[in-house]
């Protein structure tokens, strides 16, 4: 196996942080990015520093505030002074946010559009031109069986968000194979257990207006969609099951790694769906003449 350089937005905890010192573990040089390292990150930065020694690993916290343009520059600009090269980025920073749609405001849909969407951008506008001068690379983003799964109430700024996220991640793919590089959509399910998504999650400004549906024939949804999604969960259910996948496709061969990767317990139908729109892309792009933009072209080998 190479040894490779990393880089994980949002890695403070959940998917970021287990991924993160999963691939230390597996030899790999990890930066873990999260904002406010001096702040109120500073706990989880003791425990990255802490978990690196005790296990004789590679694993290095930076600074990368993925809603901020001018701190994703300078997270990334340090792990290419720091390595010469990065090898892999993986898009994980997200949030998510729980009540009646129409009670959300404007602004809280596009604060979660940037969190979840706009913060991969600015992460690939970073790094890309890097990762291009390379000749080889992966990119990694860690989508939602929401996105083409079964979609229960009241999660829908995240639902969008993620599904805007997965497009753009589709279309990257196509975008820069030619260029050496290689793409992996992760799809986790619903964990309801394991990371801080659902205990994190944000709620409506409007107070009034959610009100009204939790006062309504709606009265009893929220707690319904929540209990339902715990009950499909398997007992067994492990969100370490996501850094073991990316673990397993960031070390194979290059150009032989999954476009798409479902971890999802509770089978919620996205590995269905997701099955036949990849076919069809497929599809297209032969139908179009540009069938080799689905594998990376190995320019530096």
């Amino acid at each position: 196996m190479s040894k490779q350089v990393i880089v994980i937005t949002g890695a403070s905890n959940g998917f970021g942080a287990l991924t993160a010192r999963a691939l230390a573990q597996a030899g790999h040089i990890v930066y873990a990015g999260m904002r406010a390292t001096e702040g109120r990150n500073a706990p989880a930065v003791a425990d990255a520093a802490a978990f690196a020694k005790n296990h004789g690993v590679d694993l290095r916290s930076v600074e990368l505030d993925v809603a901020d343009n001018a701190s994703v520059e300078a997270g990334i600009a340090k792990i290419i002074a720091d390595e010469g090269r990065l090898d892999v980025i993986m898009h994980n920073a997200g949030h998510m946010s729980f009540g009646p749609a129409e009670a959300f405001t404007p602004e809280q849909f596009a604060q979660l559009y940037d969190i979840n969407v706009l913060s991969t951008q600015r992460v690939n506008r970073a790094a890309l031109p890097h990762m291009r001068k390379q000749g080889k690379g992966l990119v990694v983003w860690i989508s939602s069986s929401s996105t083409r799964g079964g979609t229960p109430p009241y999660l829908s700024p995240y639902f969008a968000a993620k599904a805007a996220m997965d497009s753009l991640a589709v279309s990257y793919a196509a975008e820069l194979s030619r260029w050496g590089i290689e793409t992996s959509i992760i799809v986790p399910g619903a964990f309801t257990k394991g990371t801080n998504h659902f205990a994190h999650s944000g709620s409506p400004d409007d107070k009034a207006r959610a009100a009204e549906y939790n006062e309504g024939p709606y009265k009893a949804v929220p707690e319904q969609a929540l209990r339902g999604l715990a009950e499909l969960e398997p007992a067994d259910a492990d969100a370490g099951a996501v850094a073991v996948a990316v673990v397993e496709i960031v070390g194979m061969p290059f150009g032989s790694r999954p476009f798409r990767r479902h971890i999802d317990p509770s089978q919620d139908g996205a590995e269905i769906v997701n099955g036949v729109a990849d076919r069809v892309r497929a599809e297209m792009f032969r139908r179009i003449g540009l069938e080799d933009l689905l594998k990376p072209a190995i320019l530096n080998a």
